[in-house]
């Protein structure tokens, strides 16, 4: 990313109302710029991504006039016929396995995506609509609560990775058993801005991390995680070891020592361990 592109993510993530679509595209800029068959310019790109929510927002508007949903069930239902059924926006397992699943402007184009990228189109479409949608970060799968069109704190829970699919409380709890992790109400809080953000730089990470030959898009996920106002301070030492990887040692050498520093007040010994990496990092240039 330029200067000015990560001035402006910061910027966002910083905002009283932190708007994760846009975070999520300026995320996606560097990578989606690069392709000639993408828009030239970031405005240009902004321009376009934002084109396509705004005109499935429109069919979404257009099919609530006509059906005129009365219940949380019947405004899902709607959205699904919309975005899952006539648009098709879904997943496969084998999304998985494309870093263009996790980049909002990618997964607009191709309407496919992993559950955290589909669910945050439908909460965008939907709060262009009028209509009240909001995300839920269950361990391992990203779903959406679908509130009914008068508001209230009746809701239903939609899987648009698989186009829309309604899920009842047994269907969610064995979603969430499948990682390991025991169901409890808290999981269905609604999912803030900046930690879908950071979920979803996640997801790139742990792409690339699998990929050694994509380190420098590590390095980029992990700087751009590092700007959001809250984030695991092992982030920095994740910085500094892919700067090693990628040939800048001095850089990664003084991150090691800076990072060295923080442990120090509470793992000495973990300390210790970063210094010498550190050390190796600086040998590495003789």
């Amino acid at each position: 990313m330029t200067e000015q592109s990560r001035s402006r993510f910061r910027a966002e993530a910083r905002a009283e109302h932190p708007d994760p679509v846009l975070l999520c595209l300026l995320a996606a800029a560097e990578h989606t710029l690069a392709d000639p068959d993408e828009p030239a310019t970031l405005e240009e790109l902004l321009t376009a991504c934002r084109a396509a929510l705004d005109r499935y927002a429109a069919a979404v508007r257009l099919a609530v006039a006509e059906r005129a949903p009365a219940t949380p069930e019947e405004t899902a239902a709607l959205l699904a016929a919309v975005l899952g059924g006539r648009e098709r926006f879904h997943g496969r397992p084998a999304d998985y396995r494309r870093l263009e699943s996790s980049l909002l402007p990618d997964v607009l184009r191709r309407r496919r995506g992993l559950p955290i990228m589909l669910s945050l189109v439908w909460c965008a479409v939907a709060a262009r609509a009028g209509l009240t949608v909001h995300g839920v970060a269950l361990p391992g799968h990203f779903i959406v609560a679908v509130g009914g069109p008068t508001g209230g704190n009746e809701y239903v829970l939609a899987d648009p990775f698989h186009g829309g699919r309604l899920l009842d409380l047994d269907d969610t709890e064995q979603l969430v058993s499948a990682t390991g992790h025991r169901f409890t109400p808290e999981l269905l809080t609604p999912a803030q801005p900046l930690d879908i953000v950071l979920r979803v730089l996640g997801n790139v990470r742990s792409w690339a991390s699998d990929r050694p030959e994509h380190a420098r898009t590590q390095l980029w996920a992990t700087e751009l995680a590092l700007l959001l106002p809250r984030h695991p301070a092992s982030l920095r030492l994740e910085r500094a070891e892919l700067l090693v990887r990628t040939g800048h040692f001095l850089a990664g050498a003084a991150e090691m020592e800076s990072y060295a520093e923080i442990l120090d007040a509470f793992d000495p010994e973990a300390a210790g361990r970063v210094r010498h990496e550190a050390r190796a990092a600086r040998h590495r240039l003789n």
